[in-house]
């Protein structure tokens, strides 16, 4: 080996680490050590172990050099202690996809196909949607075409890490003299070293996210001081000042009676035993349910906003009614669990889309892939004659006896020039919006049986569009990667909501309807002032795209639902997750708070609805046991597509059966 080939080869590692101020130094030595005829005598000079490791400098970065040193990671991470495993593991999937796009700017390409395919599996579960984007990256060309790929490079992925699993990591990469995955690490991953135990993976609500993660926008943004709470003289605030002690007396009265009957009881025949034990039961469950009332009220003193927009006028028989309804409405606490009522759609051959359902139960609503909206009537389930449903009719049935499950009449409306994938009631009013895959919403009249409007805006299909809880405003989810707040006297939107990387696939409004929340598949949830339409947080912890929201009715938790099946619950004020509920094998199509804020109700595709307990949740600080839910409910084989607590406090629930029962 001659001194020629040896200064290629050093001049070409400079090149490849970045050093192109030493590498013009080192051609600068060689032209003067040329001019004066020294570049023969000193080729004899050089020693065989230099000139040998010198020429291992070339074969670095060699397409053998990836698969070799991300399997022996791998093999290392993946028999590290438990305690210290799944932090180290995080380290493989930024190494992973960086040394596949290595490969593939170098050239490499039948390589990096293979190495994409022998290690892809280990992150399907977690990241298949950036996966499927990478998948089809063949060229160089390609990946300074994508935009995904570009922003992967630019920025450096943020991984939580303690100091220990971080000392563990070095000292591997040095002692296996690991260059390549080690000049992977310290080109693209920026390690946020905290002293003490490795933070639990469920607790880490900064686990590393590529697409759209960036924690230091992050952490800018979440310092803007929002205001959280109810509207200035909501009807709730109203109903607090005028109402509870009331209630509070005929509960007490009640309890009385009960304590009354329970000693009587007590002095009757043994026999009465058991009624004894049920009444005991009752008192304490009474007692715990009126305590938890009392916690509620003193917490549901959340501060009073004033409104950003104007809000629309109540009509004074809608508030009559409403307050009526929140006068009798049942307390629900982790002892008191909620009434469920299930609405089943038969019949509908996968052509099903999404379901909604009145704040009173009374209607329920159905988007079908058919480019049409179907409207029941509850009220008039069982006053037709009972006839068998025709092949290919949809039908609707509660969970009631079988005998009331017969043919159904709905209302159809026909509008829509393509699948509806979103519908949704007026709180106050007989109005009924849909939006759809032809990117129009769509404001029906349930009354005239009618289309009113046509909203024309987004340019791509439209995924959600959800009413402000006073009516009036409202706000969609476009596959163009905005969010949109429109009125309904008004045929344009009002406010453009732009910031997501993907689609933004829910939306959710604030209880005092000055903030919009959107969910996103680029796995971030973002919170928007509706008045100035700037992004006020952003939410990074999901590890896949969040299908589902909801928000208490204080206003200052907020719960996102992803379709791995995880739920994590959010505080407004700070921006940091207080907890995340794990236990759904499948997507969270739907999130409900109850009334008080102390539940929080889901609906998934495993065909299961679960009850949560907030209020344990939110009160106790993080510790490494998660919190389990209240109460599985499991259906006849029907993915739970809605939920709905009405004001009374009654669950609802909507979903389409499954031919598998």
């Amino acid at each position: 080996m001659d001194q020629e080939e040896i200064d290629k080869v050093v001049l070409t590692y400079l090149d490849k680490r970045g050093f192109k101020q030493t590498g013009l130094v080192l051609q600068q030595e060689k032209q003067q050590s040329s001019s004066k005829g020294s570049n023969a005598s000193s080729t004899s000079q050089i020693d065989p172990y230099i000139a040998k490791q010198i020429l291992s400098l070339s074969e670095v970065d060699g397409p053998a050099q990836y698969q070799e040193g991300y399997s022996k990671l791998r093999s290392w991470a993946y028999s590290s202690l438990d305690q210290y495993q799944h932090e180290l593991v995080r380290v493989l999937y930024p190494v992973f996809i960086h040394a596949f796009m290595d490969l593939v700017a170098k050239g490499h390409i039948q390589e990096a196909r293979s190495f994409f395919n022998n290690f892809r599996g280990d992150h399907e579960v977690m990241h298949i949607r950036d996966l499927q984007k990478l998948e089809g990256v063949l060229s160089p060309s390609h990946l300074k075409e994508m935009e995904f790929a570009h922003s992967l490079r630019q920025k450096k992925v943020g991984i939580k890490i303690c100091q220990y699993s971080y000392d563990l990591l070095l000292q591997y990469l040095h002692k296996s003299q690991s260059i390549t995955m080690l000049g992977i690490v310290n080109e693209h991953i920026n390690f946020q070293v905290s002293p003490g135990q490795p933070n639990s993976i469920a607790d880490d609500a900064e686990y590393v996210t590529f697409f759209g993660g960036d924690q230091d926008t992050a952490n800018l943004l979440n310092q803007k001081e929002i205001h959280w709470g109810l509207l200035e003289d909501s009807l709730e605030e109203r109903l607090e000042k005028m109402g509870a002690p009331s209630m509070d007396s005929e509960m007490a009265d009640a309890e009385a009676r009960e304590g009354e009957l329970e000693e009587n009881k007590k002095r009757s025949d043994v026999k009465q035993g058991t009624t004894t034990k049920k009444l005991k039961k009752d008192k304490v469950a009474g007692a715990t349910a009126k305590a938890h009332r009392s916690d509620s009220v003193a917490a549901s003193g959340a501060p009073c906003v004033k409104p950003e927009l104007a809000q629309p006028v109540m009509p004074l028989e809608v508030e009559q009614s409403i307050l009526e309804d929140l006068r009798n409405r049942v307390q629900l606490s982790s002892m008191a669990l909620p009434s469920i009522s299930l609405y089943t759609f038969i019949n509908t051959h996968d052509s099903l889309n999404c379901a909604s359902i009145s704040h009173d139960g009374s209607m329920v609503a159905g988007g079908f892939s058919d480019s049409s909206l179907k409207v029941w009537d509850m009220a008039k389930l069982g006053q037709q004659n009972v006839t068998s449903p025709s092949q290919g009719e949809n039908d609707l049935a509660a969970n009631e006896p079988s005998s009331s499950a017969g043919r159904r009449n709905y209302t159809l409306f026909r509008g829509h020039a393509g699948p509806v994938h979103s519908a949704t009631f007026c709180p106050f009013g007989d109005f009924i919006l849909s939006s759809s895959s032809d990117s129009t919403i769509r404001l029906w009249s349930s009354r005239l049986n009618a289309n009113l409007v046509c909203y024309k805006g987004h340019n791509y299909p439209v995924w959600d569009v959800q009413f402000s809880p006073l009516g009036h405003y409202f706000a969609s989810a476009s596959h163009d990667r905005t969010a949109r707040i429109w009125s309904m006297e008004r045929i344009q939107p009002l406010r453009i909501m732009a910031g997501h990387l993907s689609d933004v696939d829910c939306v959710q409004w604030h209880a005092n309807c000055n903030y919009l929340a959107t969910g996103s598949s680029d796995k971030t949830v973002r919170l928007w002032d509706v008045q100035s339409g700037e992004c006020v947080r952003i939410f990074i912890g999901h590890r896949s795209m969040i299908l589902s929201l909801a928000m208490s009715p204080d206003g200052r938790y907020m719960a996102s639902g992803d379709e791995d099946g995880t739920i994590m619950m959010w505080d407004l004020a700070t921006g940091r997750c207080v907890a995340p509920f794990v236990g759904h094998g499948s997507c969270i199509w739907s999130l409900a708070f109850s009334c008080e804020g102390s539940l929080l109700a889901s609906g998934s595709a495993d065909c299961t609805v679960k009850i949560w307990d907030v209020a344990t949740s939110s009160r106790v600080p993080k510790s490494d046991e998660k919190p389990r839910s209240l109460k599985t409910l499991l259906t006849k084989s029907t993915p739970v597509y809605a939920l709905q607590f009405s004001r009374r406090n009654l669950l609802f629930a909507a979903g389409a059966g499954s031919k598998q029962l």
